[in-house]
């Protein structure tokens, strides 16, 4: 069992509040402002998660904090107390109890998806499904090609989108073209580790464990997600360069080589990732896990 004394954790609680706010800090500008931004609204947005909770620091599952009682996150959700007077504990077997499929689903997908191949052949085509034949899309920004091009460039390569949250948004005629019709019900035994999205999704498992995470792992899925989306952006269809956004060609050669070397890196540190979530929270190794394919 891991024990802080209370200037261990509240040093490392300062330290994180600090990393958090300096990762926020452009979107919390822009949101005073009023901006929107087409690339990283989305890591606040589809995620549901303010700039406020991820200055939050939590310790992990199991990790005892002494002297800790009389503070705020005595009454914070999955806290309990500690084995010694006015300590504190995340309390795991707690959210296992009252969350047991929610429990079952996170070790499920981060299991499944660190242990299965890797799949480097879907080129970030997903969205451009997303456009494909359609009059009017889903953002703003002009296509970098023009919608004839770019529906093109859908007819011509086959589509191997393997995760349902990007799948469930393909336009009706892109649909069909999917090597594969995936479900809500099946995504646990489709997901694999070369999926950008799948390797964004290691920030929501994170989330979703909330203080069972350790703060410094759930936002070092924060920045993988962040990092993620840039190429998921980089390599979409519409034309950013108004963001300053370089795209990723991958309807040529080159395009697709550098797409798919920096879709191996992510889906390395994916797993990385899903390992140390795993041994943080159920003290399991996964070591072996593997990303060839």
């Amino acid at each position: 069992m891991i024990r802080l004394s209370r200037d261990e954790w509240r040093e490392r609680e300062a330290a994180h509040a600090t990393r958090a706010n300096v990762l926020t800090a452009e979107h919390r500008e822009r949101k005073q402002r009023g901006e929107k931004h087409p690339v990283w609204d989305f890591l606040f947005t589809y995620y549901s998660v303010k700039p406020s909770l991820m200055a939050r620091w939590h310790p992990g599952a199991g990790v005892v904090l002494e002297d800790a009682a009389d503070e705020p996150r005595a009454g914070f959700r999955w806290y309990a107390a500690g084995p010694d007077d006015g300590s504190l504990v995340v309390d795991d077997a707690a959210f296992d109890r009252e969350m047991p499929a929610l429990s079952r689903l996170i070790e499920i997908m981060l299991r499944r998806t660190a242990h299965r191949a890797g799949q480097f052949d879907c080129f970030g085509l997903h969205e451009w499904a997303m456009v494909y034949r359609q009059g009017e899309h889903r953002h703003p920004q002009p296509l970098r090609l023009g919608q004839a091009a770019t529906d093109e460039v859908v007819e011509t390569h086959d589509l191997r989108c393997t995760h349902f949250d990007a799948f469930r948004f393909y336009t009706p005629e892109a649909v069909p073209l999917n090597r594969t019709q995936l479900t809500r019900e099946d995504q646990p035994d489709r997901e694999q580790p070369g999926c950008l999205h799948a390797g964004m999704d290691v920030y929501k498992w994170a989330i979703k464990l909330g203080p069972l995470v350790p703060g410094d792992l759930m936002l070092d899925a924060y920045e993988l997600a962040r990092d993620i989306r840039l190429l998921d952006m980089e390599a979409a269809p519409y034309d950013l360069s108004g963001f300053g956004v370089r795209p990723v060609e991958i309807e040529t050669t080159e395009g697709k080589a550098e797409y798919v070397a920096r879709q191996r890196a992510f889906a390395e540190r994916g797993n990385a990732l899903r390992r140390r979530i795993l041994a943080a929270w159920r003290g399991v190794d996964l070591s072996e896990t593997t990303v060839t394919g």
